[in-house]
């Protein structure tokens, strides 16, 4: 006991005996104080008394995929900036091969007595995966928000980056280049952002069946094996669904002895952090990540303070940036 109360005053930065009068319910303490201790309590992973459980703390979940992909740190940071300066804690989740599951976060998020938790990049996005730990936050009646694109009978507000507008402006650049033979490397086939960017560009480009389309995981090595696919057919530009799948494609083309962007052009999507850097630097689709990290928390803030629920999707305009790795198509 008196090692919690140490730890838990240190965190919250207030007395020892000021920790104790909150677990104990005493009055003397303000509302902030009360509302550190038992955030304090919380970020450290102790279990509250059984008279304090029924209040939630200002904790808020992010339950992220993944680290690996520079576009979830990026956002990682403006979403936990912006949660800090509203007074609220954020607990970083993110998913690894073999280790916790989202569904395991949930659990360990609702057992902390969140405010709420925003997802990005999790198994709402993917049309036949499992979604019961989502309805377990809906019974709960917690605030969730979505970021890019879900299925829509979770029900939950989402904040997107406009991928028709992405795949316009992808497919107008490769075509203004002399670009005939243009194909795409997307998700697997139940991710809706990709579900999204391939009947885009059904519009955009009059496909009439799916000769130029390739699946892959989200990892360089899945878009390796399906670019080399789209390059050996005779494609010379890769519009990507990440900058992650757009650096797989370009190694895919060079594995072939194909030049990039001489032979074959390449456009990414999210334009995260040291696209810059690569070789050739990446033309690709910028996400407004900071734009849409605020308004997440925004929508959620919303919720928490009982403003009610906007139920809409709001989507947010992307911006085509070009560098090195698309030129004009070779000449036949």
């Amino acid at each position: 006991m008196t090692k919690r109360l140490t730890e838990v005053a240190k965190k919250a930065g207030v007395s020892e005996a000021t920790v104790s009068r909150v677990l104990n319910g005493r009055d003397g303490v303000s509302a902030a104080t009360r509302t550190a201790v038992l955030t304090a309590l919380d970020v450290l992973g102790y279990e509250r008394p059984t008279k304090l459980r029924g209040e939630r703390a200002r904790l808020v979940g992010l339950v992220l995929p993944e680290l690996q992909n520079p576009i979830f740190p990026a956002l990682a940071e403006v979403v936990t900036g912006s949660l800090a300066q509203r007074g609220f804690t954020p607990a970083l989740c993110a998913r690894t091969i073999g280790g916790v599951s989202e569904m395991d976060y949930v659990e360990m998020l609702l057992d902390h007595q969140v405010s709420g938790v925003i997802f990005a990049g999790g198994s709402y996005a993917l049309a036949d995966a499992r979604h019961d730990h989502y309805r377990r936050l809906t019974d709960r009646g917690l605030p969730v928000v979505l970021v890019n694109a879900g299925v829509d009978e979770l029900g939950f507000p989402r904040v997107s980056t406009d991928d028709a507008v992405a795949v316009e402006q992808a497919y107008g650049h490769l075509r203004s280049l002399g670009h005939e033979r243009i194909g795409m490397v997307l998700g697997p086939e139940g991710h809706v952002p990709s579900r999204r960017k391939l009947n885009a560009m059904i519009q955009a480009a009059g496909w009439a069946d799916d000769e130029f389309v390739e699946r892959s995981s989200f990892s360089m090595e899945g878009a390796r094996v399906a670019a080399t696919k789209l390059v050996e057919r005779g494609v010379t530009g890769i519009i990507c669904a990440s900058d992650v799948l757009a650096l797989g494609a370009i190694r895919a083309a060079r594995r072939l002895g194909r030049a990039v962007p001489a032979d074959v052009s390449v456009v990414g999507f999210d334009d995260s952090a040291f696209m810059t850097c690569t070789d050739p630097p990446l033309t690709t689709v910028r996400q407004p990540i900071e734009t849409m990290g605020q308004a997440a928390v925004d929508l959620l803030v919303t919720q928490i303070e009982g403003a009610g629920v906007l139920h809409d999707e709001l989507l947010f305009e992307p911006e085509l940036v070009v560098r090195g790795s698309t030129a004009p198509a070779p000449a036949r």
